[in-house]
């Protein structure tokens, strides 16, 4: 479950990045959780072309993020939040609010 949640991240900043077949092969496995075999009749391929597509995929993502570090730079602003918000200073409370705003508010 743990992997199925980072690869979905991994999918919101870096799924432009992979081909239309990989993006909707990587949504109907990890996004809709659907089995390699009900991708394999949905997509009319291969029970293991989709299995190579997904594993293919996800080394793209991880490859990425090991890159840009989109991901981890995030986690870390939004673990700095959280503890900013636990000293519950209105002032800061708006800094934080304007912080999210500006980076589309992916933490509310």
């Amino acid at each position: 479950m743990q992997d199925k949640i980072y690869m979905n991240k991994l999918f919101d900043f870096y799924g432009g990045l992979l081909t239309e077949k990989q993006q909707q092969i990587l949504q109907y496995y990890f996004r809709y959780d659907l089995s390699l075999q009900e991708i394999a009749e949905n997509e009319n391929i291969t029970r293991s072309a989709v299995h190579d597509m997904i594993k293919r995929g996800k080394e793209d993502l991880e490859f990425y993020e090991s890159k840009l570090q989109l991901l981890a730079s995030q986690t870390k602003r939004q673990k700095i939040y959280e503890k900013l918000l636990d000293l519950n200073d209105t002032r800061i409370e708006k800094l934080v609010n304007q912080c999210k705003k500006t980076e589309g508010g992916q933490y509310e």
